[in-house]
């Protein structure tokens, strides 16, 4: 053998087992001894075989690192459905109503900011009952989620505001395969996720139920101006056809009555578009010594025909409050425009505008005969009148004060009502004022 061969030997080597390798170099080394011992082997020769038999030794390959194949993930080490996926919660935060995004199993996987204002605050990985807590919605999700079929429902509230709401669950599919079902059964249509959304229905119930209470209420108020009218005119037109001082006191009849209709119509108008709003809070700043300023100018006419003093009583300090200007006006005409009405026997009416802890009072008082403590538990219910007779003679359409407490509640106010008989009665309202200027800053502007 020469070293030239020493190469293609190793290649067919390297392929062999290192044991077998091994083997095979002491079975020659033994071979080659007992040779030489024998005198059967030249002595050179195995010199030469020993050498071979060396180098071939230091280039055995060493064994190469064997990769373990890896286990096969079991059905426990499935991955879940991806809870914080980027395009579903893109997709969820852009739906213009309040939603979210559910498990399977009823899980909040992701939702959008307008289920904080609608609903309320919510958590990735609580359940749906912790945010929900109707029963209705509740069946649905589950249900939706097992047969993959989508529902609505409608509900309402009642607690803080009553309010109507409409629910829809629509089932989705969003990973390739469908999950594995309970029992080791996969089910091929089932849906992975389940979107639930809400639909607020508050204005169009409260437009319904407008419009209810409007034909109603208008109904039974107008019937009997209109039946005034009727009757007049038949009159006209039949027996005082030719009687001109009939004629003129009739007409002058009618028209009083034809303004009492308009009146009732407005002030129903108004308290529709009150209500309307009743869930809105102004956030205009307005001064209200101004407004009772206005006030108290616009009706001094009326007050000066009833033989009344008018007196506006207020703090030197600008008080200012967040409230809508032409409502407060409103607010404020009725409840001076009752007291000339109902407390001119007192002949003075005072309206006193103060502060008191951080809130803005606005009192009229009057000193005319009171009102009798049974009504006044009622007053503000619409169409509520405590005379009857004498408020029609005096163009009252029963719906002041209803108008009068929707505006203190769309405001976030208080009314309240004091009177002793004989001695008059106090309206009062408090709004929350908004903080006037300190006293060192007076002083320093002194």
């Amino acid at each position: 053998m020469s070293g030239p061969n020493i190469g293609p030997v190793l290649g067919p080597v390297s392929l062999v087992p290192r044991r077998r390798v091994l083997v095979l170099i002491a079975a020659l080394a033994l071979a080659a001894a007992a040779g030489v011992a024998l005198g059967a082997l030249d002595p050179v020769l195995a010199a030469l075989m020993a050498a071979l038999l060396v180098a071939l030794l230091f280039n055995l390959p060493h064994a190469p690192a064997v990769a373990l194949p890896e286990a096969a993930p079991t059905a426990h080490a499935q991955a879940p459905l991806t809870r914080g996926d980027a395009q579903a919660a893109a997709v969820v935060a852009a739906l213009p109503e309040p939603a979210l995004l559910l498990s399977a199993t009823g899980e909040i996987i992701t939702a959008n900011e307008r289920v904080a204002l609608a609903i309320g605050p919510t958590r990735v990985g609580d359940p749906l009952s912790f945010v929900v807590r109707v029963p209705e919605v509740l069946d649905a999700v589950r249900a939706a989620a097992e047969d993959g079929l989508p529902r609505r429902v409608e509900f309402a509230e009642r607690i803080p505001l009553d309010r109507w709401l409409e629910a829809h669950v629509v089932p989705l599919r969003l990973e390739a395969q469908a999950g594995i079902r309970a029992g080791g059964r996969r089910a091929a249509d089932a849906p992975d996720a389940v979107l639930l959304t809400f639909r607020d229905l508050t204005q169009q119930r409260r437009v319904e139920q407008m419009r209810a209470d409007f034909v109603a209420n208008a109904s039974h108020e107008l019937r009997t101006p209109l039946a005034s009218l009727s009757g007049f005119i038949e009159t006209l037109q039949g027996p005082a056809r030719n009687d001109a001082p009939a004629r003129e006191r009739f007409l002058a009849i009618m028209a009083a009555q034809a303004r009492r209709m308009s009146r009732l119509i407005d002030d129903l108008l108004s308290l529709s578009r009150i209500e309307l709003n009743a869930h809105v809070r102004p956030q205009t700043k307005v001064d209200l010594g101004g407004i009772l300023a206005h006030v108290c100018d616009t009706l001094s006419p009326l007050a000066r025909d009833r033989g009344v003093t008018l007196e506006q009583v207020k703090d030197a300090a600008p008080l200012e409050v967040l409230g809508d200007r032409d409502e407060l006006i409103r607010l404020f005409e009725n409840l001076v425009e009752n007291a000339l009405k109902y407390g001119a026997p007192g002949k003075r009416i005072e309206v006193r505008l103060s502060r008191e802890n951080g809130t803005a009072v606005v009192s009229i008082r009057d000193f005319g005969p009171g009102i009798p403590p049974e009504h006044l538990p009622r007053l503000t219910e619409r169409f509520y009148r405590v005379d009857v007779a004498a408020s029609r003679d005096q163009g009252g359409t029963g719906l002041g004060l209803a108008i009068v407490k929707h505006i203190v509640a769309r405001h976030r106010g208080r009314l309240g009502i004091d009177s002793v008989l004989g001695e008059g009665a106090t309206f009062s309202v408090r709004l929350d004022a908004l903080p006037g200027p300190e006293k060192k800053n007076d002083e320093a502007v002194a």
